[in-house]
């Protein structure tokens, strides 16, 4: 069963400025290409981090602001006085940037956007260059999947595949990305192997569980047939 990855949804014509570039073509490659933020690249189209429209704004949001209002003891003033001075790509950028390989899954990009509180991240290869960029937009692009695909992984993959259910065992169906399987299964620990396994299949936005099992080999199970802590247990 393979798994999307960030090639999956990524998009590979990036809109990249230089350390050098002036804060004036900077707007104009945003608004130009409708992009809310570039990734700043060296000569190698290595990474160095990414300028975003929140960089660009405290120019427009700190005009006018006394001189002495950057001098008080708060960090994040203090950087947003001294990008609202900055003129170049290297002094509004947001440095060391957060990126991913096209081979992370979009579990991981997402958790990473997540960690580090960003939108997007630039996609780089194993020298570190810019290769594409994934925001928060494409990872959602695996929802899109048609639920005929989505019924095809679960049945050939995790039924067929890695089960080894026979067929007509399990009927599975599939509307909008929710995922019902009906029948019967030898044991509990096949069922909840099933569901498991379903649920990371890409575009799954729920699994209905309306499976039953034959022999409960649970981690609870001598509990629930004895009624009470097995022997030897205090």
């Amino acid at each position: 069963m393979r798994t999307w990855q960030v090639r999956d949804v990524m998009t590979t014509d990036v809109a990249s400025v230089r350390e050098g570039t002036a804060y004036r073509e900077i707007v104009d490659v945003l608004t130009g290409r409708r992009v809310t933020a570039a990734p700043v690249v060296d000569d190698a189209r290595r990474v160095l981090g990414v300028v975003s429209e929140a960089d660009l704004m405290y120019k427009v949001e700190l005009s006018g602001q006394p001189r002495e209002w950057h001098l008080r003891p708060d960090r994040h003033r203090r950087e947003a006085r001294a990008k609202a001075g900055a003129t170049l790509a290297a002094d509004l950028m947001t440095a060391p940037p957060v990126t991913v390989t096209p081979d992370a899954t979009l579990v991981e990009a997402a958790r990473l956007m997540d960690a580090h509180t960003v939108k997007r991240l630039p996609v780089v290869d194993d020298l570190g260059r810019l290769v594409g960029i994934v925001t928060r937009g494409d990872l959602l692009k695996v929802h899109l999947r048609p639920d005929a695909d989505i019924r095809r992984d679960v049945v050939d993959e995790v039924l067929r595949r890695t089960l080894g259910v026979r067929d007509g065992v399990v009927d599975v169906t599939v509307h909008g990305g929710v995922v019902t399987l009906t029948g019967q299964l030898e044991r509990w620990s096949t069922v909840h192997l099933a569901l498991r396994l379903t649920r990371q299949v890409s575009g799954v936005v729920e699994v209905v569980d309306a499976l039953g099992y034959a022999v409960d080999d649970g981690p609870n199970s001598a509990l629930r047939l004895g009624g009470g802590m097995p022997a030897g247990i205090a």
